[in-house]
């Protein structure tokens, strides 16, 4: 299955309005008071499933996803992977806060998210992603997930994430440490980035390209895939949608 969806936020005359909102199932976008809701119309992402999700940010807007439950990539009949790709721009004075609830990559799945976020002056974002391996008792599918960021057209981060819960260097101390999950939340805004000791499961990398940027990455049990963006100090931002 192939399919994409977009959404252009923009300034209204009262708060931010949705001037482009495109939905292809099963990527089904549902506007709220408070939040932009990414609805699955179908069981997964299966394997060999290619999803695109655009989302454009204008000056003065401001834009919160979320969706309305966990993902749950699932195995194909093939063997191929399912892919999900995610392309956002924000403007010079606009703010996208992307705070989705986690993937879970099933056994035997095998699931790519590749995300290209472009960046322009004072553009603020927070960009959260929570990966589980595997449902209650099971090991878990293979995940590689690549997040690139460019802010005035210079890279500012370059992240990249192979898990495979069946290689000894992922599930290692080098990489999972023997937990089954990882949230990585890359923050950009106008404060300036505290310092935070790292702890063994934590930890706070400032980004060259920017004094307000950051990339925190926290390991976890699963259930507790959420809590580095409530720890991090950045409030969930809520934007007024009008069509």
């Amino acid at each position: 299955m192939r399919a994409h969806a977009e959404v252009i936020a923009e300034p209204g005359p009262y708060g931010t309005r949705l001037g482009t909102l495109r939905s292809q199932a099963p990527l089904l976008l549902r506007p709220t008071p408070d939040a932009l809701y990414l609805v699955s119309g179908a069981a997964g992402p299966l394997g060999g499933d290619e999803l695109e999700l655009t989302l454009t940010v204008r000056t003065g807007a401001a834009l919160t996803v979320r969706t309305t439950a966990a993902t749950l990539a699932l195995p194909g009949r093939t063997g191929a992977p399912s892919l999900l790709r995610i392309r956002a721009t924000v403007e010079d004075g606009a703010r996208l806060d992307f705070l989705p609830e986690p993937t879970i990559v099933a056994a035997r799945a095998r699931h790519h998210a590749d995300t290209f976020v472009t960046l322009t002056g004072d553009a603020r974002l927070t960009w959260h992603d929570a990966l589980i391996l595997g449902r209650h008792d099971e090991p878990g599918g293979t995940y590689r997930g690549r997040l690139y960021a460019d802010l005035d057209g210079r890279p500012l981060l370059r992240h990249a994430l192979d898990l495979d819960p069946a290689d000894d260097e992922t599930t290692g101390p080098a990489v999972l440490q023997g937990h089954r999950s990882v949230t990585t939340v890359l923050t950009v805004g106008a404060e300036p980035v505290p310092d935070e000791p790292p702890t063994p499961t934590s930890a706070t990398m400032r980004l060259a390209g920017s004094a307000t940027a950051a990339l925190r990455t926290v390991l976890g049990s699963g259930p507790d895939a959420r809590r580095p963006v409530r720890d991090s100090g950045h409030a969930y931002r809520t934007a007024v949608i009008r069509a």
